[in-house]
């Protein structure tokens, strides 16, 4: 009988097609891959399941590099576990179009369950998934039959503990006792600049203790010791743990190794052929021993856990047809079939009802409406659910039901985004997340990278304006607006009423492959009337709202509070015997992306005197208003008064908007 390979052989070969892919590439980081190898290799051989020719199997356990610079770790695993992730795909490592990118990114590798670099964010993914998996067993499994069971587990390292994210997330998932999560933090006292004790010197097992985890400690390069604390984090069902693994960053590497050289840039030849003979390994770049991946081969378990839970499923759905329905629908990110007329009538509900109010509790409306018809709405709020109007009717906070609906985030901006991006990712809920829209800067990142894997996360942002008033220009937004309809794949809505902001919620709701900003007004607004076109013609983006009752000769352009005042300057100036439209534009990335024609028929091209108001930073418009055009709005930070002051200090008035007409078509 041949004698069992050694798991450090094994931990091995993942340093050695870290540092070979990384050294072909010339460039990445070879350290942490070779620091956590031998992490990887029990967590990955012994306690991860999960079926490498199903990556989207429903049931399977999460595995998320937070440290994703190290991503030829789990490049190596994928590859070794049997995923289609090739030889070929490890040597275009860092190359145009491959499947194995500088950081891990959601939809390129198969087995990837999210996009990480920015440190910090993949542990917060991380707390989203641990969320989610807890819920949705909560709602959907029942005696004798858990359907929804698996465990959420992350590497990180000593960047993703100094970042201030790590603080928010850790500490909420303590207190929301997320027994199946669980961390590996690489303790190797490097980051780039070299040695962390002249800049991180907290006591982290203190810290995480204090946030209710449990805490183990253990020699990272120990594989009985990793495998022991691994046990008993999986047996500690009513807090999350994190394993202190002790590691030597690129291990094995005979000069660079415990040293900042080997965090992110290549070894070297002459390095290489030093770790080779170090590590006793006489194979040729990229080439492996059969044993080796036959030890490594996970695909006949993978696919018997699979099949077990497939008969599992079975039962449950003759036991509860219904539910097991409701789970796939949800699971599979589909909405109700009716869901498309039912938002439909509501919406023409607001039209024919025709309220004037803030649009923060039209969105309160809203929600409200939908959430009865999409169980999977999981809301939450950055400690401003009173006044971001989000605690919908039904609400129940999960930190005291776990079967609830309602995420309490405390103030928690950013590792609130960050969490729901992991809902998201995870399946089975729709996520929103409210905060003021100023305040959506600490969240900045996690919204660009929801948009980045194309998630559909709902971010709810009131207070839009200087309308807000008294709190003054800390709280008062100028230059957000911009930032959110500039990042790709994000769609920004700022509805004007009732009308406006349902079909907001509604296309929200249904956009599958994109975040959605909703931005809400503190103060009431108008209703606009619309006939049935219009209405319909809301979901385009931007449509014609008040004809020109002449020859056409100018354009007006607003959103949200704005088309008020538009409106306003409308009737003034008609009577005046000016030939103007008003173009209310609830989402221009919407309205840009329709065909020409549609462009066309609601902003000539002939029509240059055009102006656009909005209480926003005045640069954005000037891509529809062109450089003959006026924009209306803001250039500098706001003051404290009460909101109409600050309207007249600031110039953003129906006569301001009927001045600007006038000097255009004169």
């Amino acid at each position: 009988m041949s004698t069992p390979i050694s798991e450090r052989k094994l931990a091995n070969a993942i340093r050695v097609l870290s540092f070979d892919a990384v050294q072909k590439a010339n460039s990445g980081h070879p350290g942490a891959p070779m620091g956590m190898a031998d992490i990887a290799e029990v967590l990955w051989r012994k306690f991860l399941k999960h079926n490498p020719s199903n990556p989207n199997w429903h049931n399977r356990d999460r595995f998320v590099l937070s440290n994703g610079h190290g991503s030829m770790l789990i490049y190596s695993l994928l590859h070794l576990a049997g995923y289609d992730v090739s030889i070929d795909d490890l040597k275009s490592f860092r190359q145009l179009h491959s499947k194995t990118p500088g950081h891990p990114e959601l939809g390129y590798t198969p087995g990837v369950e999210t996009t990480t670099g920015p440190l910090g964010q993949g542990i917060a993914n991380a707390v989203g998934f641990a969320i989610a998996e807890k819920t949705l067993a909560a709602q959907f499994n029942r005696e004798g039959h858990n359907i929804i069971d698996h465990h959420t587990y992350a590497f990180l390292g000593d960047g993703c503990l100094m970042e201030g994210i790590s603080h928010e997330v850790a500490s909420l998932a303590g207190t929301l006792g997320l027994g199946k999560l669980v961390f590996f933090y690489d303790d190797n006292g490097i980051s780039i600049d070299g040695e962390v004790e002249g800049w991180f010197t907290d006591d982290t097992q203190k810290r995480f203790e204090s946030y209710g985890w449990q805490v183990l400690k253990v020699d990272g390069h120990d594989a009985g010791a990793i495998t022991k604390a691994t046990e008993q984090a999986i047996a500690e069902a009513s807090k999350p743990s994190l394993i202190i693994c002790k590691t030597i960053i690129g291990v094995g590497s005979p000069n660079k190794q415990g040293k900042a050289s080997s965090h992110g840039a290549p070894l070297g030849d002459d390095e290489i052929a030093l770790t080779r003979d170090e590590l006793a390994w006489k194979h040729a770049p990229f080439e492996l021993d059969d044993e080796i991946y036959e030890a490594w081969d996970a695909k006949a378990k993978g696919e018997a856990l699979e099949k077990n839970w497939e008969a599992d499923f079975e039962a449950y759905k003759k036991a509860y047809p219904e539910l097991a329905a409701e789970l796939l629908r949800r699971l599979e990110g589909e909405l109700p079939a009716d869901f498309d007329q039912q938002a439909q009538a509501y919406i023409q509900q607001c039209q024919e009802q025709g309220e004037d109010v803030a649009s923060r509790k039209a969105s309160f409306n809203a929600i409200n409406t939908f959430q009865p018809l999409l169980p999977e709405l999981m809301g939450g709020s950055a400690d401003l659910a009173g006044s971001n109007l989000t605690l919908f009717k039904d609400a129940k906070g999960i930190e005291k039901d776990a079967d609830g609906n309602y995420i309490y985030y405390g103030v928690r901006e950013f590792g609130m985004t960050a969490i729901a991006n992991g809902i998201a990712i995870h399946g089975g809920f729709i996520p929103y997340v409210a905060t003021f829209l100023m305040f959506m800067e600490y969240a900045r990142n996690a919204v660009r990278m929801g948009a980045l894997m194309k998630q559909r996360v709902i971010h709810v942002y009131t207070h839009d304006s200087i309308g807000l008033g008294e709190d003054g220009p800390t709280h008062q937004p100028i230059e957000q607006l911009t930032s959110l309809r500039t990042t790709p794949n994000l769609h920004t809505w700022r509805p004007c009423d009732t009308t406006e902001s349902a079909t907001a919620w509604a296309e929200a709701l249904k956009a599958k492959n994109n975040p959605s900003a909703l931005i809400f007004s503190r103060q009431g607004l108008p209703h606009q009337t619309r006939d049935s076109e219009q209405v319909a013609n809301i979901a385009k983006g931007g449509y014609v709202l008040a004809k020109e009752k002449s020859e056409l000769q100018a354009i007006i352009i607003a959103t949200g509070s704005e088309v008020g005042l538009a409106m306003n300057a409308y009737n003034t100036l008609s009577e005046q015997g000016v030939g103007v439209r008003v173009v209310s534009m609830p989402c221009a990335e919407v309205f840009t992306a329709q065909d020409s024609d549609y462009r066309e028929s609601v902003l000539p091209s002939n029509i240059r005197a055009r102006v656009a108001v909005e209480a926003a930073h005045v640069d954005y418009w000037f891509k529809f208003v062109g450089l003959d055009g006026k924009v209306i709005g803001m250039t500098t930070y706001g003051e404290s008064a009460p909101a109409g002051e600050l309207f007249k200090e600031f110039g953003i008035t129906d006569e301001a908007v009927v001045d600007a007409v006038n000097s255009l078509v004169k």
